[in-house]
């Protein structure tokens, strides 16, 4: 499976600090998203956290395969899911302990939402209102429910979307890293067919572009990094009023004939191995 793939992460036209982390890992095609807060420096200190502990938890699992979960398995899904799962809950433990270590970041947490490729699965992890979406043919969905007050009141029949769009509840997050010593992390595993795309965000993207917006950018682009630069740049032309970061990954449609054996040259002469962080 080919996976073209960009990262774009920008403060947008009102904060001057950039409270977003993200890694690409392409050795693992790991791909993480996490959006800090607490003022000051402290949401970028729990982002950058929250990242680093997903990542090296992950590659400690991968070196080791009998590394023990943080929390227990979850039913249904596969060994990466749970892993993948157990990464959160160890960002969690990370960051509640920072802020309870320094009192200038008490209160501080973050979101975070992962996705992992094995093959043609997806696994997919998150807490928080960052967001993951699936472009598969002109259909976009969301694959990840938001831990927002409002969201929860649109979920219960107690709010309209566009109520909740409006509202100044935005900010509350019903769960968050960082918060309460344990946390819930919802999963979802799904498979990736050729053409589809994955988007990953900060809600400094869904705050300003509707996903029917999203959608026509995700269509419309030749490539990921030509759907991740436009998102942004969208985004700040509708405001900006927060961070912005978006990862785009896309199943490569397979060349044929000569092309094909023109894309493996090019792809041969690509180092697989680097990795991406703003």
């Amino acid at each position: 499976m080919e996976l073209d793939y960009r990262a774009r992460s920008d403060p947008g036209k009102v904060r001057e600090n950039n409270e977003d982390s993200f890694r690409v890992v392409p050795s693992m095609n790991l791909f993480v998203l996490s959006d800090g807060m607490g003022g000051q420096a402290s949401g970028e200190v729990a982002s950058r956290i929250a990242v680093d502990a997903i990542i090296s938890h992950c590659r400690e699992a991968k070196a080791n395969p009998n590394l023990p979960l943080v929390g227990e398995p979850i039913a249904g899904v596969s060994g990466v899911t749970s892993r993948l799962a157990s990464a959160i809950r160890e960002a969690n433990h990370r960051v509640h302990a920072a802020a309870r270590q320094n009192e200038n970041q008490h209160g501080m947490g973050a979101t975070a939402v992962a996705a992992w490729f094995t093959g043609e699965r997806i696994s997919l992890a998150h807490v928080g209102d960052s967001r993951v979406y699936m472009l598969r043919g002109s259909q976009l969905e969301q694959l990840t429910n938001d831990h927002s007050f409002v969201a929860e009141q649109v979920r219960r029949g107690m709010m309209t979307q566009g109520e909740a769009d409006a509202s100044r509840m935005q900010n509350v997050l019903l769960r968050a890293l960082g918060i309460e010593p344990e946390v819930d992390v919802d999963v979802d595993e799904e498979l990736l067919t050729e053409g589809d795309s994955l988007l990953l965000c900060s809600d400094g993207l869904t705050r300003e572009l509707p996903d029917s917006q999203i959608a026509i950018v995700l269509r419309g682009a030749d490539d990921a990094q030509e759907a991740a630069n436009r998102l942004i740049d969208l985004a700040n032309q509708a405001g900006g009023r927060d961070n912005i970061t978006v990862i785009v990954v896309r199943h490569a449609l397979r060349p044929v004939g000569a092309f094909a054996r023109i894309g493996r040259w090019f792809k041969g002469s690509d180092d697989s191995s680097s990795e991406g962080e703003r």
